[in-house]
């Protein structure tokens, strides 16, 4: 063997060895994920629902996973501030959005939106649900959900509905319920679910669409009544309650949510990783208590599943905000 082939056969090697040891290093870094505290943006309130939901299961997600799952709230935009923040951070598996419908919502109630919520995010798994509910003031005349109905569609108009705040899933899911049922209500935005709940507690509006949680104020009151559930099944906290499904409306699913998502570019390992520690909290008992005490179901389903709802949500959503010129609260 001369010596330029004995050259060439060590450059070759040489190329190898490189190749082995950069394959060696990224597999490495990729299998020991997570080794630095994981950050998970909430944007939306401290001590809401949502961020309630987060922190239920940021503890047993450290344990599980052995880093500090951190919760951090990112106001503002209509969720579009996190969106963006989750969007300009290295995408390695460290910088997470728990989302809401606003994933869904945004991109038909905000013009000029800098990225594309369907192509820039991937999805990981549904967290949790905080089921919804139909409630009327004590002394409406209604006595249940289809007499509401009945009444409605005699006095087109003329019954207002309470939800918070305007473009919400609450408002979603009234606006589903005049489409299918064919009635007209007068629609009242609040703030947030407590505004709704004080005002069906004093009369001053006819019913409301808030969650489960929200409305146990009124409801232990005696100041109003619940009909149904807008979800795809009842509630532990009203189980006599129907859904509105079991009523005459079948596949009417309108809970609110909350849910896990990433920067597209995450690795898939740490997106299967992820969401396998996500399923194994959603038994953890401090959760559940916490879920229960804030009217919330934990779902933490796998990632196809989860998707596939939402490729059924986000055109279903959409049209309703395009159809009902809906703008965001």
């Amino acid at each position: 063997m001369d010596r330029q082939d004995i050259k060439r056969r060590q450059l070759l090697l040489g190329s190898l060895g490189v190749g082995i040891c950069s394959f060696t290093r990224a597999s490495f870094a990729q299998s020991s994920w997570p080794n630095r505290p994981i950050h998970v943006l909430v944007p939306f309130s401290a001590g809401g629902a949502a961020d309630t939901a987060a922190r239920a299961y940021s503890l047993p997600l450290t344990e599980i996973l052995g880093q500090s799952v951190v919760i951090e709230n990112r106001t503002g935009g209509n969720a579009v501030v996190a969106a963006s923040a989750v969007l300009q951070a290295p995408r390695d598996g460290y910088t997470f959005m728990w989302d809401a419908a606003n994933c869904l919502t945004n991109p038909a109630m905000i013009k000029d939106l800098s990225f594309d919520y369907e192509k820039s995010f991937v999805p990981i798994t549904l967290g949790m649900k905080a089921p919804q509910v139909l409630a009327v003031r004590q002394d409406f005349p209604a006595k249940d959900f289809l007499e509401f109905i009945d009444y409605a569609r005699a006095h087109p108009g003329k019954v207002s509905c309470g939800t918070p705040p305007s473009g919400g899933m609450a408002h979603l899911a009234v606006a589903l319920l005049e489409e299918r049922a064919k009635i007209k209500l007068i629609h009242t935005p609040y703030r947030g679910g407590a505004d709704a709940a004080r005002d069906i507690m004093g009369g001053q509006i006819d019913s409301v669409c808030i969650t489960a949680s929200s409305a146990r104020g009124p409801v232990k009151a005696g100041k109003a009544r619940v009909l149904a559930m807008t979800g795809s099944a009842r509630s532990a906290l009203y189980p006599e309650a129907p859904t509105i499904a079991e009523l005459g409306y079948p596949g009417f699913d309108m809970d609110d949510w909350y849910a896990l998502f990433a920067a597209s570019g995450v690795e898939a390992d740490v997106i299967v990783k992820f969401q396998k520690a996500m399923a194994q909290a959603s038994k953890d008992k401090r959760l559940i208590e916490s879920a229960e005490q804030a009217g919330q179901v934990p779902v933490a389903n796998d990632t196809k599943e989860f998707k596939q709802w939402l490729d059924v949500q986000r055109p279903l959503l959409q049209k309703l905000i395009r159809d009902g010129k809906i703008t965001a609260g």
